[in-house]
């Protein structure tokens, strides 16, 4: 199993601090660095400033959002990310919600499965430098009794196939991911619940013939290092209840989905009912602690190496960390700790 690392979103006055962060997942043989984007910083700017300050560690994108970018640009972001790079990018994508896509982009969240399989497919058609001709429910290439033609990617990607990787969360979301993407980026995944995620991802690869040897499993993670278990825990509160209960409307939050699924359904109507209601540290209160241990890495580095088996032993073939704590000494040492309970595991 390897390790990875998560900034989140850029711009929350840790620039600097993501920069160091990076450098030392590098300089410690971390496989792949992601930066995520919603309605502040976008993935690809920061990506090419952390390609352009590490050697070795791959960059990600956690994720591309679908509908802030037609296929086409997405395909040359991929292939310029991969060449300035020198073949480290790695092209996560995602539908996101519909809060963003309808509230930022002004793009309609409707079948986002069909969406999503299209958009793959011309991603892939681009990036494999073909002439560009699509005619699809949602896009067509060229457009129809114009002056446009066919045209391929001028640009050379570093890699015939730069991997690609689906966000998904809900069954039918993560049968697709399975069938038409190189590996998986799941959050709150927790390995006694993981059926809810590798069953619908294998279900996939057997409907593309394949199986899940070779498919990338890579959740991000919390880790939250420290004797107090419970302490640990509470660390992640704020964090667990802002998506369990705000990221999305009451009808249309995965998140809270997910939870449920797990076996959490009257903490997750508390937590959620009580960020709605703007009493973000009662949802944080009703957060349960159970979850929140089910689902990260708290404690020292003896317990942090057994839960690494646990997810090892689930499927987990690159396990993202995100560092609790704001300060860079509490990150980089989460860091570190991460390897050393990799090698305690017998993992590395």
């Amino acid at each position: 199993m390897r390790l990875g690392i998560n900034l989140g979103y850029w711009g929350l006055g840790l620039d600097a601090d993501n920069i160091a962060v990076a450098q030392e997942a590098d300089r410690l043989g971390y496989a792949v660095c992601w930066a995520a984007e919603a309605y502040g910083s976008d993935a690809a700017t920061v990506l090419s400033y952390v390609a352009a300050r590490t050697e070795r560690i791959d960059v990600g994108s956690a994720i591309f959002q679908i509908p802030a970018r037609t296929p086409a640009m997405t395909a040359m972001t991929a292939a310029t990310l991969d060449t300035l790079s020198g073949g480290r990018f790695r092209l996560g994508l995602g539908v996101s919600g519909p809060q963003v896509s309808e509230g930022w982009y002004g793009v309609k969240f409707d079948k986002p499965l069909a969406r999503t399989r299209e958009y793959v497919e011309i991603v892939r058609k681009a990036m494999s430098r073909e002439r560009l001709v699509h005619d699809g429910p949602h896009w067509t290439l060229p457009l129809p009794g114009g002056p446009g033609k066919p045209l391929k990617l001028t640009v050379h990607p570093v890699r015939e196939r730069i991997p690609l990787y689906i966000a998904s969360m809900g069954p039918k979301n993560l049968e697709l991911t399975g069938e038409i993407a190189d590996g998986w980026l799941g959050l709150f995944f927790a390995p006694e619940h993981a059926a809810l995620s590798t069953g619908a991802l294998a279900a996939g690869r057997a409907r593309a013939g394949l199986t899940l040897d070779g498919f990338d499993l890579c959740p991000t993670v919390n880790i939250a290092v420290g004797t107090d278990v419970r302490a640990a825990a509470d660390t992640l509160r704020d964090y667990t209840a802002l998506y369990l209960g705000g990221m999305g409307s009451k009808e249309k939050n995965f998140y809270s989905r997910l939870a449920r699924r797990m076996g959490f359904e009257q903490a997750a109507d508390e937590v959620q009912t009580h960020y709605l209601a703007r009493d973000k540290a009662a949802a944080a209160a009703a957060v349960p602690h159970e979850f929140i241990d089910a689902t990260a890495l708290l404690g020292d580095t003896a317990r942090i190496a057994d839960r690494m088996q646990a997810y090892a032993a689930a499927g987990v073939t690159t396990l993202t960390l995100a560092p609790a704590g704001w300060s860079l000494d509490e990150r980089i040492a989460a860091l570190r700790t991460g390897v050393e309970a990799l090698e305690r595991a017998g993992l590395a």
